[in-house]
């Protein structure tokens, strides 16, 4: 075969070409430090590392952002229940030391004012938030557990009226000591005896055969005890929707108020009135003072005598003990939720829990701004599908097919009950302060009559009533605490509970974050077999490519000098 020099030049061009084009793709793998630029260079590395790379971000994705993002939200959850635990072994501590029987009335109050104090810190707990999103608010990360200062500005701008279903069990079913003493506060009757007029005559009830102290009673009382206090009065037009124990499925009572009148009617789920309703409503009362209500009850009062009496004031409705043995029992009640109340109310305050994270409720709205009449009112039904807000678990992705619940909900943890339980102390103190009042003034008449005179042995008489009220009181309350203890503890047992759980995401997520820590660096190890380059294997073969082609270049311009002349 002929060589002619330009089948030299062009074999030579060629190799030289070849050569560069290899120093140049180990340039570049140096430079990069990875095997392939593009996906042509080697297709079967180029898929493999797509794949891994894949991995490895969503493992990334997995452990340094989402497992990061729940391990924050269940930390600051538990330092939150931390608190709330503190709290409420505070509260026990100061019921423990406010149940002793040698407490005065003072020793009390000053027990409760640092009660209270604590109770709207547990209520403080309950507004927590992380990065702006509040931690026990279910799905509605964007509104607080309870109404803030600036929400009760707004509310006043813009009033909120909420009609609440509540549901109630058995259980729900608690007992209150009632001491009434009213004929001790009868002002005397009759003119001054000393004068020669006519002697007092006695209060009703009060005669020769029954003395002030057999008139002083200790009543037992049963209620439940609603979740709100302030509740919109039938009088104001509200209606009130009860559902007894053992009443068919389409059957509720509605108490309305009608000139003054306390009315109930058996209705059907829409309100409207059923013409032949199987149950027979029992007798409704309102009443705006708890005292009234109470001594109504226990004495009987009313033509027929009120069965349940409403105190929107204080959130209760109250009935007898005949009655209570009468229409509820255990096996009445068959279920949980089986008595049923639909209230409203429009009086809300800072620290007052927003019922939207606990009922099913309606809100209506004002949006017009103040003044506008009429008010233009917007209308939002909460909860439609459930009666409580069971159903707002949220849950972070930790891993492939892998899911972490990182909320604990208001209702697991912040009952009602801790602030209503103040409201019952507060009741009890307030009946052993008056009952104190009332022994001081009987007191402070007694000095102004002689030791003779009937007035005196009728004062005489009064303080005797009222010292055996006082007794029953102080039992009441000794009680209260004592029961209080062990509410307290069932609290703590609940807050417990949650924390324990709260505890047990958090210890699987640790699990999980390892395990992802682990894999995320098994795939960028596979990711870096599987694309890096052996630096020193890579340097040599440079260096080894750079003495070739300068040698080449070399050999190549000796050989270009030549011609075929010189081999003939």
């Amino acid at each position: 075969m002929r060589m002619t020099n330009k089948i030299m030049r062009n074999n030579s061009a060629y190799n030289i070409n070849q050569n560069k084009i290899l120093q140049d793709k180990l340039t570049n793998q140096m430079t990069n430090q990875s095997k392939i630029v593009r996906p042509s260079d080697d297709p079967v590395v180029a898929i493999r590392a797509l794949r891994l790379r894949s991995n490895v971000s969503a493992v990334t994705q997995y452990n340094e952002k989402n497992a990061e993002d729940a391990k924050q939200w269940l930390t600051l959850t538990a330092d939150a229940m931390a608190t709330v635990d503190d709290v409420l072994n505070d509260l026990y501590d100061q019921c423990t030391g406010s149940a002793n029987k040698f407490n005065t009335s003072d020793d009390l109050r000053i027990h409760l004012t640092q009660m209270k104090k604590v109770t709207a810190e547990f209520y403080s707990c309950a507004n927590v938030d992380y990065a702006g999103r509040y931690v026990f608010s279910g799905y509605r990360t964007d509104l607080p557990v309870t109404f803030t200062k600036e929400d009760e500005k707004e509310l006043k701008e813009h009033p909120v009226s909420y009609n609440i279903y509540e549901n109630f069990g058995y259980e729900d079913i608690s007992r209150i000591s009632y001491t009434n003493y009213d004929t001790l506060r009868a002002e005397l009757t009759g003119n001054n005896s000393v004068t020669g007029a006519q002697n007092p005559s006695y209060p009703a009830g009060v005669n020769a055969t029954n003395s002030y102290e057999q008139t002083v009673k200790n009543d037992t009382l049963y209620r439940f005890r609603i979740s709100y206090n302030n509740l919109d009065s039938l009088e104001s037009g509200s209606d009130l929707t009860v559902k007894l124990p053992g009443m068919p499925e389409d059957e509720y009572i509605k108490i309305s108020s009608a000139g003054g009148t306390v009315q109930a009617a058996i209705v059907d789920a829409a309100g409207n009135a059923i013409a032949s309703p199987t149950t027979t409503p029992p007798q409704f009362a309102e009443f705006s003072d708890q005292e009234e209500a109470y001594n109504a009850i226990a004495n009987g009062v009313g033509t027929p005598p009120v069965d349940i009496a409403f105190i929107p004031s204080t959130g209760e409705l109250v009935f007898s003990r005949d009655f209570y043995e009468e229409n509820f029992n255990e096996a009445a009640f068959g279920g949980k939720d089986s008595f049923q109340i639909n209230y409203n109310k429009s009086s809300w305050q800072s620290d007052d829990i927003n019922p939207v994270h606990y009922f099913k409720c309606i809100e209506t709205k004002t949006i017009s701004a103040p003044g506008v009449n009429p008010p233009e009112t917007r209308v939002t039904a909460y909860n439609t599908q459930r009666d409580e807000g069971r159903d707002q678990d949220i849950y972070y992705d930790v891993g492939y097919n892998q899911q972490i619940q990182v909320n604990t909900r208001a209702d697991e943890i912040f009952t009602h009950n801790v602030q209503r339980d103040m409201d019952d102390f507060d009741h009890y103190l307030k009946q052993w302060q008056e009952i104190e009042r009332v022994q001081k003034d009987l007191e402070e008449k007694l000095k102004d009559w002689p030791t003779d005179s009937p007035e005196y042995k009728d004062l005489s008489e009064r303080i005797e009533g009222a010292k055996k009220a006082e007794v029953y009181i102080r039992e009441n309350i000794h009680n209260k605490f004592e029961n209080q203890i062990t509410k307290y503890q069932k609290y703590m047992d609940d807050s417990r509970v949650a924390m324990t759980e709260n505890a047990t995401r958090g210890k699987r997520l640790e699990l999980v974050k390892t395990r992802l820590t682990n894999q995320q660096a098994t795939f960028k190890e596979l990711q870096q077999d599987n694309e890096g380059i052996d630096i020193t294997e890579v340097a040599v073969e440079l260096t080894s490519s750079e003495l070739t082609y300068n040698a080449a270049l070399m050999a190549t311009g000796k050989i270009m000098q030549t011609n075929l002349m010189n081999y003939i």
